[in-house]
């Protein structure tokens, strides 16, 4: 009985050991599975994360690339505006051409007898006015007249001719000039000293200093002064030819009239 006790224990003991080893191996196999499981969800887990994060980069990139372009699409916005206006200037300036050009042809048209006019004027001004430099004046106008009918001359540069003889007439007024002349005085030939003192007065006194005269431009003619004037004229030729200081002078000067 007590040998067949034994049995039996040695047998549960046996069967116990057996359980116990069998646990364990379950438990062992449980235990790598899960661990198993963890690692490939760890191994997923840095996947997914390294997916995110490349994503997240490109997101970036694109991001930036969107940005960027958004600012050329502004600079182009910006750039057509001023292009739109710059091109609405160009079409009202080619507008104001066109008129213009349809117009040259009239002013063309015009223009030439009104140089021809403004050249007549000056040559009657220049008949009355009192004769100083009058071989020079006349020349000028000689000059112009024939070059109103040159082809190769344009009618610009005609108006600019007439328009520059016009400016040299007016400073004539305002200029003191001496020169050597030669005049009709008591039905001889006189070679004189002429002093022109802007318009005021045109004088002349011989070489010698013995004759003075004025011209009268009523008259149309040249009347000799007295000694009272020799000095002044003198002097004036002088102060003309800068051979003096400027200085008072005594000279012949119409009244004005009505």
């Amino acid at each position: 009985m007590k040998k067949h006790q034994m049995r039996l224990g040695t047998v549960v003991t046996a069967l116990c050991l057996v359980s116990l080893i069998s646990a364990g191996e379950v438990y062992a196999a449980s235990l790598d599975e899960v661990l198993g499981v963890r690692s490939s969800t760890t191994v997923d887990g840095a996947k997914s994360q390294a997916k995110i994060d490349e994503v997240s980069e490109e997101t970036r990139d694109l991001l930036q690339q969107y940005k960027t372009v958004m600012k050329v699409v502004d600079g182009l916005r910006v750039y057509n505006q001023q292009q739109r206006r710059l091109i609405s200037n160009q079409e009202q300036e080619l507008a104001e051409l066109e008129e213009s050009i349809d117009q040259v042809t009239v002013i063309e048209r015009q223009i030439g007898p009104l140089i021809e006019r403004m050249i007549e004027n000056l040559e009657k001004f220049v008949d009355l006015d009192i004769p100083f430099l009058i071989s020079e004046r006349r020349e000028r106008i000689d000059f112009l007249k024939d070059t109103l009918d040159r082809a190769d001359v344009s009618v610009a540069e005609k108006f600019s001719q007439v328009l520059q003889a016009y400016q040299v007439e007016n400073t004539y007024g305002t200029t003191i000039e001496a020169y050597t002349d030669t005049i009709e005085l008591n039905g001889a030939t006189r070679q004189v000293d002429m002093l022109k003192w802007g318009r005021v007065a045109l004088v002349f006194q011989t070489p010698d200093g013995e004759v003075t005269g004025v011209w009268d431009n009523e008259a149309r003619q040249w009347q000799i002064l007295g000694d009272e004037f020799r000095r002044g004229v003198r002097d004036g030729l002088r102060i003309a030819r800068k051979t003096m200081t400027a200085n008072l002078v005594h000279l012949p000067v119409p009244a004005p009239g009505e």
